[in-house]
């Protein structure tokens, strides 16, 4: 009910605000939204038209969310215009087939192809969903470096006391990373029952982050190291570490040590949860392009400056199959989903990607919208459609 009077209080605030600036001036992703708000925060449930203009606004939902920004660095890392990529693809159908907000090629640092849809461009924002967890995994590899984090065989409760005397008592942060904590927990994103769908409403024990309320009170189904088990909830204890290892909140850490030395072009933004903590398994909202420019900082063995923020043997682990989850080809590293032919990718639910193949040093990225948060059949047709690429930047590069 409490959400529900704050959708009515947005649509009162648009209200006025078209009384005064007339109806024109709000765009056509607000006026979907006033005229079809939904009636819950959980976007897992969601209408596609209401995702569809929700997605490029996230973080402006101000009487809903909070979020914190990142600021674009001073010193932009140019990607320029290369010879455009000649795909013998229906392009426009695969677009449709995806519904994309966008897709972008850099193949040697250069833009080969860029394209955007359902009313997203290149100069506004995206969320990220589950895209995040591979940026998380990258301060954890920073905060190794700086000291700040001694090793990843330290338990995670050794970081986060509120996890002390709890089933994480003899996880470790390396564990956390690979999702082998052993924990239980359901990521079923169509059950509103589940962990996933529930974790951001728990009502925190006193003084304890939400993320580290909930987790210390679930149960262990495996032992820790056994077994593979997506879970967003371990992503965000990553994120509770990193901020109690650092003493800096993860936006700004990513800020400092990322964003703005790498030279990402436009500000971003994280979603925070009830409890002002940075929902690090999730929801960052960048531009297409910066989002791409991650791939390239991956690619580039986070190098800055000519020296690499990470340890030596960070991306090499973080990027290789740790652990395996089912298919032959392919495993899963530090919250990075990998490939036996050295590629690695980022996801996101509803189809956010991040694919990085540092043998044709190529990173393609894409934002959108699936008619479903998870859907294997949308999943194995944009792969092959990867896979394609990769032939086409071949034959090219052989002309």
């Amino acid at each position: 009910m409490n959400k529900t009077l704050k959708w009515m209080g947005l649509a009162l605030t648009a209200l006025l605000i078209f009384s005064a600036l007339g109806w024109w001036w709000v765009g056509p992703k607000w006026r979907s939204l006033i005229l079809d708000p939904p009636e819950a925060l959980d976007v897992l449930f969601w209408s596609q038209s209401q995702r569809d203009a929700a997605f490029q606004v996230m973080d402006q939902f101000s009487l809903l969310v909070k979020s914190r920004e990142m600021l674009p660095s001073s010193k932009v890392k140019e990607l320029p215009i290369g010879e455009e990529l000649i795909l013998n693809e229906d392009i426009d159908g695969f677009f449709e087939e995806q519904r994309l907000a966008g897709g972008l090629i850099l193949h040697k640092g250069k833009i080969r192809f860029e394209k955007y849809g359902l009313g997203h461009s290149a100069d506004s924002r995206w969320t990220s969903f589950s895209m995040a967890k591979s940026f998380t995994s990258s301060l954890v590899g920073i905060a190794l470096k700086e000291g700040h984090i001694s090793s990843l065989n330290d338990n995670v409760s050794e970081y986060v006391t509120g996890l002390k005397d709890s089933v994480y008592d003899n996880v470790t942060i390396e564990q956390l990373l690979t999702m082998t904590s052993g924990v239980a927990w359901n990521e079923d994103y169509t059950d509103p029952n589940s962990d996933v769908a529930m974790f951001n409403n728990h009502k925190a024990e006193d003084g304890l982050p939400t993320i580290v309320s909930y987790m210390r009170g679930l149960s262990r189904a495996y032992p820790p190291g056994e077994k593979w088990q997506y879970s967003t909830g371990e992503t965000n204890l990553i994120g509770i570490l990193v901020e109690r290892a650092t003493g800096r909140n993860i936006s700004e850490y990513l800020t400092e040590k990322i964003w703005q030395p790498f030279g990402m072009a436009q500000k971003a933004t994280w979603i925070l949860g009830s409890d002002g903590n940075e929902i690090s398994g999730c929801c960052i909202q960048a531009s297409l392009r910066d989002f791409a420019r991650y791939g390239l900082f991956m690619l580039e063995n986070g190098q800055i400056e000519g020296e690499s923020v990470f340890p030596d043997d960070w991306v090499a682990k973080a990027t290789i199959k740790q652990v395996d989850y089912g298919f032959p080809d392919r495993g899963y590293g530090y919250q990075w989903w990998t490939f036996n032919d050295g590629s690695y990718t980022a996801r996101g639910i509803f189809g956010q990607t991040i694919f990085i193949d540092p043998n044709r040093n190529l990173v393609i990225a894409f934002n959108g919208n699936w008619p479903t948060a998870s859907d294997a059949d949308l999943n194995r047709k944009r792969f092959e459609f990867i896979d394609r690429i990769k032939v086409a930047i071949d034959l090219q590069a052989n002309e």
